[in-house]
C-alpha cells in the first residue's frame, strides 16, 4: 500500500439545480480513477464532510465503479451525531449506506480531545465499535485526535485495541504550543501505533506562503509548495498514510508526481522548513486551516473560515476584501453577530480563539459600513 491517500473532506464542487452547492461528480469521478491507476487506493471520509455528500459522492464516484476489495476506505464516529449509546450503531448503519459500502477498512472515533473523550466513554462507544469490528464490519479501529499529548498517552493506555492514530502533522505545528505535533507523534511511538497525518499542508496555508518563506523554497529548485509540505510530513518513521484533501484535477496530478515514487526529506529540505517556522511565526495570520467544523453549530451561522481567509489575505497581500466579506454575510451572520456561546471554540482542532478573531476580523471590515 503507498503512503499517500485521498482526503475527501474538499472535493470539487459545483452550484446545483437548486441553487446549492454539490460535489462534481464527473471531476471527482476523473479524479479517483487517475488516484487508482497510479497505484493508490486509500480515501478517507467522514458523516458531516460536506454537509453529508462526500459519503454519498463516495457511493456514486468510488463504490458503484470500483470492485470493493481495490480499494480502502475510511470512515469516522463523530460526536455531534450521537448522544446515547443506542444511536452509535444507527449512525453507523447509516454510512454503510450512504457509501454503499458492506464494511470500513478502518473506522475512527473522530476529532477525540479530553471533552469528546469524556462523551465517547459515557456512551459506550468504544465497545460497541469493537462488537462492529467482531461482526466483521470494521476491519480496524482508530482514532483521529486533536488535543495534547497528556490526553492521547491516556487514551491510549486505556484503549489498546486502537491500531491506528490520525494526527495532525505538519512542518509548522510541529513545534506550535497549541498544537504540540511533535509531542503527539511521540505518544504514537511510545504506544507502536501506526500514525495517519490529516492537514500535512494546514489547510493550503503551506501552499500559499508569504513571499519570504516562498523564496527559501524557490531557492531548492524542487517541487511544488505543497510537495514539501506532504512529503515532510511522510517522511517521519511511524507514518504510514499521508492524507491530502484535494478539489482539482490538477492538485491531484501534483500530489501523484511525487508520492508515485516518494522521497523522504533531505536535510537541506529540513534546514529550509526550519527557517520557514521562524518565518511564519512572525506572520500575523489567524492560523484556520477551513475544517468547517465549527460552522455547522454557530447559532448565528457566521461562515467563520471564510471571514478569517479574508483577514488574512488582507493582512497578508493588502486586499481590501470588502466586497467578498458583503457577498460571504448575505444571507449568513456577520463577525459582529458572535453571542460568544463558545461552541466553536470547543470543536476547532487548531484550539483557535476564535471569538476573539470574530472580534477583530469585525473591526476591520464592519467599522466602514
Amino acid at each position: 500500500m503507498k503512503n499517500f491517500g485521498f482526503g475527501c473532506m474538499r472535493l470539487p464542487m459545483i452550484q446545483g439545480a437548486d441553487g446549492q452547492e454539490e460535489v462534481n461528480n464527473k471531476e471527482f469521478c476523473a479524479m479517483i480513477d487517475r488516484f487508482i491507476e497510479e497505484g493508490f487506493t486509500y480515501f478517507d471520509t467522514a458523516h458531516g464532510y460536506l454537509g453529508g455528500k462526500s459519503e454519498t459522492a463516495i457511493r456514486e464516484c468510488l463504490a458503484k465503479r470500483y470492485p470493493r476489495e481495490s480499494y480502502i476506505l475510511t470512515d469516522k464516529l463523530t460526536g455531534n451525531f450521537f448522544e446515547k449509546e443506542e444511536d452509535i450503531r444507527k449512525v453507523f448503519e447509516e454510512q454503510l449506506e450512504k457509501t454503499g459500502v458492506e464494511y470500513f477498512d478502518y473506522y475512527l472515533m473522530h476529532a477525540l480531545n479530553a471533552q469528546f473523550y469524556k462523551k465517547f466513554e459515557e456512551c459506550n462507544a468504544f465497545e460497541v465499535v469493537k462488537q462492529l469490528k467482531e461482526e466483521g464490519k470494521i476491519r480496524h479501529i482508530g482514532m483521529s485526535f486533536h488535543d495534547m499529548p497528556e490526553v492521547l498517552d491516556q487514551i491510549l493506555a486505556e484503549h489498546p485495541e486502537i491500531e491506528v492514530v490520525q494526527i495532525q502533522l505538519n512542518y509548522v505545528d510541529y513545534d506550535n504550543p497549541a498544537i504540540e505535533s511533535y509531542g503527539v507523534y511521540q505518544v504514537c511511538e511510545k504506544y507502536d501505533k501506526p500514525v495517519i497525518v490529516m492537514e500535512p499542508v494546514k489547510g493550503g496555508s503551506l501552499v500559499n506562503l508569504p513571499k519570504k518563506a516562498g523564496e527559501l523554497l524557490d531557492a531548492l529548485k524542487g517541487g511544488s509548495y505543497a510537495s514539501y509540505a506532504i512529503r515532510y510530513s511522510a517522511s517521519f518513521k511511524k507514518v504510514f498514510m499521508v492524507l491530502s484533501g484535494m478539489s482539482s484535477l490538477e492538485q491531484m496530478e501534483d500530489n501523484i508526481s511525487y508520492m508515485k515514487e516518494f522521497k523522504p526529506f533531505t536535510e537541506e529540505e529540513h534546514q529550509a522548513v526550519e527557517k520557514i517556522r521562524e518565518v511564519l511565526k512572525q506572520e500575523e495570520n489567524i492560523p484556520c486551516t477551513a475544517c468547517r467544523y465549527c460552522v455547522d453549530g454557530c447559532p448565528k451561522q457566521i461562515p467563520i473560515p471564510d471571514l478569517f481567509g479574508l483577514y488574512n489575505a488582507r493582512k497578508n497581500y493588502l486586499d481590501n476584501g470588502t466586497f467578498g466579506y458583503a457577498r460571504y454575510t448575505k444571507d449568513k451572520g456577520k463577525a459582529s453577530d458572535c453571542i460568544r456561546c463558545g461552541k466553536c471554540e470547543q470543536i476547532c482542532p487548531q484550539h483557535l480563539k476564535i471569538r476573539d478573531y470574530l472580534k477583530e476580523t469585525a473591526a476591520i471590515f464592519e467599522t466602514a459600513e
